[in-house]
């Protein structure tokens, strides 16, 4: 049909497949892959401490939220949740339950961590970002990649968290907020026919 790509190549591309049907993945288990993209976002406030990546930071201000509202994992928990295809953070953490009030999200990673586990997913690799004017988070990066790595039973090398400011453009910019971008690849084995 005017395609002058080699049919092997487009069967590849498709199925994860080398074309003698050798499963290709470089990290995880062959099967099935999901990517997921969460975000999030919280006022900063007085009177509470910084939590991001699931590092306190050095701040005067807070993240105002139900749980320690660590805007970047919560991205990633939406992230890990919709690459199920599970809901989001709101399905199983929600800020009516009294009884999670202050939870640490890294608990709530641990949770959706097992909560996934037991359908069979895990994960393959991490990419996040936090936006934010201030404070200076490139020096808490590798710490929040290895809370990262921790929490989810995987190499510190296969997180990425990025620090982007907008130049004082936006809520972010102004000092009121911080937001944050995540994208996840969850991996499954195909089950046997």
């Amino acid at each position: 049909m005017g395609d002058d790509r080699d049919d092997r190549s487009v069967h590849t591309a498709h199925t994860g497949t080398d074309t003698d049907g050798t499963a290709r993945a470089p990290h995880g288990p062959t099967g099935v892959y999901h990517i997921g993209f969460g975000y999030d976002a919280h006022r900063l406030i007085d009177g509470r401490p910084l939590v991001l990546g699931g590092v306190q930071i050095p701040f005067e201000k807070g993240l105002e939220g139900h749980s320690d509202a660590d805007v970047l994992l919560h991205a990633l928990i939406d992230a890990m949740l919709g690459a199920a295809g599970m809901g989001d953070i709101g399905t199983y953490f929600p800020s009516t339950d009294p009884t999670i009030e202050g939870i640490s999200s890294v608990q709530m990673l641990v949770k959706v961590v097992e909560m996934l586990g037991k359908e069979g997913w895990v994960v393959e690799n991490v990419d996040g970002t936090v936006v934010a004017q201030q404070p200076r988070l490139a020096p808490h990066v590798p710490h929040m990649r290895q809370a990262i790595a921790s929490a989810l039973g995987i190499e510190p090398h296969r997180v990425s968290v990025k620090a982007k400011t907008t130049d004082r453009l936006g809520f972010t910019g102004s000092g009121e907020g911080m937001e944050a971008y995540c994208a996840v690849m969850l991996a499954r084995n195909q089950p046997e026919c």
